[in-house]
């Protein structure tokens, strides 16, 4: 997986574009770079050791709240992807991350930003201390604080 791009985010997701998530125009349509970031974020808690079940086992839970998605340049079917990501702030509930998706060669295709609540029983929790921990020793820039 390339890590040698000039930013800190882990480039821990790859795809290669699929036939289906492109357009009339060819190109991959706006919307699948939202499920690219789902993926890279499904990665990234994979990588620190809280994947999907591990949170559920915990009793908590994540939701997406807020994305945005700028796009830079194309990419088409058959391309390869590579996608980053670095939580740039954990609060007291909630965390924000910024996410690119590249092409191997360096081309940014797509960036932009997720914000998840931490949620519990329905109601937003407090982030255990443990996702916190896990994600400081993950990342080399250490998000905002509380």
């Amino acid at each position: 997986m390339p890590s040698d791009y000039d930013d800190d985010l882990h480039y821990c997701w790859e795809t290669k574009v699929r036939f289906a998530e492109t357009d009339a125009q060819g190109i991959v349509f706006y919307g699948n770079y939202v499920t690219y970031q789902d993926e890279t974020f499904s990665q990234f808690l994979r990588d620190i050791g809280f994947a999907w079940e591990a949170l559920e086992a915990e009793d908590w839970d994540v939701h997406v709240v807020h994305t945005d998605v700028d796009y830079r340049s194309f990419a088409e079917f058959g391309d390869d992807l590579v996608c980053g990501i670095r939580a740039t702030a954990i609060r007291e509930s909630s965390m924000e991350f910024e996410w690119r998706c590249r092409k191997p060669d360096g081309t940014v295709c797509a960036e932009g930003h997720l914000t998840h609540v931490a949620v519990r029983d329905g109601e937003s929790t407090r982030i255990p201390d443990e996702f916190r921990d896990a994600v400081l020793a993950y990342q080399d820039v250490e998000p905002d604080p509380v």
